[in-house]
């Protein structure tokens, strides 16, 4: 069957997979954003469905220290014994594990792995025993440590050792451990989580090794693809489905303008094939953007997503910034009514209800009004890469009266595309996108859009902000200078597929 990656469009990186049964369970990287930890299940590798986030209690980690694309990294998700567990790092914390259940519901407290360092954690469980692996420095040189843990407390009960050191690509790190047949198999990363990243593979016939590199790694990269439809692959976890396939779920980006990305990382689904006791993936270890694999369900169009006004509890999509004041987001009386915060989008905390976008292309409207507000207040529909690169456009008090205004940050420029008045009343803000601009339009009669400016992606994407492990994320801002009893009524609020 045919099918298209990326399987999670937008931000979605790092991913983790585990199987039970024939329930499919997958989740990525959240970083500064709450809830954190998104958690998607699928039965068929291709149509997946978000339903929960795994930290869904932000006073249980130090959010208000979380620096831009610092906070939860990482993630590893694993089944045993009527468990659900997930290790990540917690970015200037630490290590944590957390259990469930039922992975739609409610999460464990975490349990802090303090004498382990190192990032991107992982389990591995076998005879009741259950073992740790991160990657870390010793005597200056990166290398993929184990140990033996107590799953209930965190606490070490083994020897901490080195079991691989990676084939020298540098910055390695993302370890999984499999026990396939005869061998034990140790996934990692390698050449940092940009242009050069990989996948390489070694074996041992013992858990603690010595483990032998595969003679063909990396076994995925689009490191040298000339075609360029795929790049950034790795960070891989492997899956069998049961009935002889095997996969590999990674992250890649796609590119947008020339070599650059705004939507960062996602999810990509690669088939995999065994050859003399080694995985190999990919077309000649490359992910491409048409698959075809063993899948025996259609895959479905891309989904967009609307909020339920009806609902008084927020879908799982929606994410927030750190640890936000959830009194200034209200749903109630079939509307979502936000708060204005005395910060903006350069701040910690402001107040920001998002959510990840669909893809490159396509169109999100907002109808909301904004009731007692002042000069230095504003609300409207922002989009968000980190503190220093974001687009807003927004309602407020100007010179002239009420006016829409159009503003973009990139680091220290900060400019002003475009402004507008408009008469008091309920707007309709849309926004669309593609892989070159955002173009923003307004309606006041929910009936005639004029056009207020576009913004280019570029100014929002991962390349330009340098070191950026997230992506863009769209939605609903409202800001005010000193304390302000303007509320921001939102009766609207979707982002769909392009038509």
């Amino acid at each position: 069957m045919i099918y298209c990656n990326p399987i999670l469009r937008g931000f979605h990186p790092d991913p983790s997979i585990c199987r039970v049964d024939k329930d499919y369970y997958l989740v990525v990287s959240s970083f500064e954003y709450f809830p954190g930890i998104p958690v998607y299940h699928s039965r068929d590798l291709v149509n997946w469905t978000h339903i929960g986030n795994c930290i869904r209690r932000a006073d249980e980690f130090p959010y208000e220290n979380a620096k831009d694309s610092g906070g939860v990294w990482a993630p590893t998700i694993r089944y045993n014994d009527g468990y659900f567990y997930v290790t990540a790092t917690f970015d200037g914390c630490g290590n944590f594990i957390i259990r469930a259940k039922d992975p739609a519901g409610e999460w464990s407290r975490p349990v802090w792995v303090r004498e382990v360092g190192g990032i991107d954690p992982s389990l591995y469980f076998e005879n009741g025993h259950a073992y740790y692996c991160t990657n870390e420095r010793l005597d200056g040189k990166d290398m993929i440590s184990m140990q033996e843990i107590d799953i209930e407390s965190g606490k070490i009960t083994g020897e901490r050792r080195c079991v691989w050191r990676g084939i020298g690509g540098g910055y390695i790190e993302a370890p999984h451990i499999y026990r396939i047949g005869d061998w034990y198999y140790l996934l990692v990363a390698e050449g940092g989580t940009f242009y050069n990243h990989m996948a390489n593979i070694a074996r041992s016939g013992d858990l603690w090794g010595p483990y032998e590199s595969c003679p063909n790694n990396p076994i995925l990269t689009n490191m040298c693809d000339p075609t360029r439809q795929v790049q950034c692959s790795g960070h891989a976890d492997l899956i069998d489905d049961g009935e002889g396939g095997w996969w590999a779920v990674h992250l890649g980006t796609r590119l947008a303008r020339r070599t650059m990305t705004h939507l960062g990382r996602e999810t990509f689904l690669t088939p995999v094939v065994w050859k003399d006791g080694w995985p190999m993936c990919g077309h000649d270890r490359k992910t491409v953007l048409l698959e075809e694999g063993p899948i025996s369900a259609r895959q479905e169009p891309v989904k967009g997503f609307a909020a339920d006004m009806e609902k008084t509890e927020w879908e799982p999509e929606w994410i927030f910034l750190r640890n936000p004041d959830m009194q200034k987001y209200r749903r109630m009386d079939g509307n979502i009514i936000l708060s204005p915060s005395v910060d903006t989008m350069d701040g910690k905390r402001p107040t920001f209800a998002a959510v990840r976008p669909i893809d490159f292309d396509c169109v999100t409207d907002a109808v909301f009004d904004f009731s007692n507000c002042r000069p230095g207040d504003e609300a409207g529909l922002a989009v968000r890469l980190e503190s220093s690169y974001y687009i807003t456009c927004v309602c407020g008090i100007g010179d002239s009266g009420r006016e829409l205004r159009l503003t973009l940050r990139a680091e220290d420029i900060r400019h002003e595309v475009a402004a507008a008045t408009i008469p008091d009343g309920r707007i309709n803000l849309r926004m669309s996108a593609d892989k070159e601009k955002y173009t923003f339009a307004y309606s006041v009669d929910n009936n005639r859009f004029e056009v207020l400016g576009s913004v280019s992606t570029r100014f929002v994407s991962i390349d330009i902000a340098g070191r950026c492990f997230t992506g863009t994320v769209i939605g609903l801002y409202t800001s005010s200078e000193e304390q302000s009893g303007a509320e921001m009524t939102v009766y609207k609020f979707e982002i769909l597929p392009s038509a």
